[in-house]
């Protein structure tokens, strides 16, 4: 009979420091609430509406799926990028037509100052 009481002494101790133990373990990492899914088309990827910089770029995380990366998530940076380079590449293209233009203006006036001086 005292083995058995023993036993359940034991026993009541295990399920005493389990529900410690769970308590704990609830209160430091939650209770197991599931975040509400994402509305469709929605990311949880990061970029500014306006200009991108490289720290932007360094910054930016792709939450990972069960075989890698989402690839929407990745396509829609990708194209994001791609359409600031363009832009940037247009911008160039009108700053150097500028520059050429404004060095043909400077030449002309040159030209006609020695023409004036002679």
């Amino acid at each position: 009979m005292a083995r058995v009481g023993t036993a359940l002494i034991y026993l009541l101790v295990v399920v005493v420091v389990a529900a410690a133990v769970f308590g704990l373990a609830a209160v430091v990492f939650g209770r197991g609430e599931e975040l509400a899914p994402l509305a469709p088309g929605t990311t949880p990827t990061h970029l500014p509406t306006g200009e991108i910089g490289a720290g932007d770029v360094r910054e930016l995380r792709f939450p990972q799926a069960l075989r890698g990366y989402r690839m929407g998530e990745v396509d829609w940076v990708l194209e994001r990028l791609a359409a600031e380079l363009d832009r940037f590449g247009r911008e160039r293209a009108g700053l150097r037509a500028r520059v050429a233009q404004l060095e043909s203006e400077l030449a002309g006036a040159g030209a006609r100052n020695e023409g004036e001086t002679e």
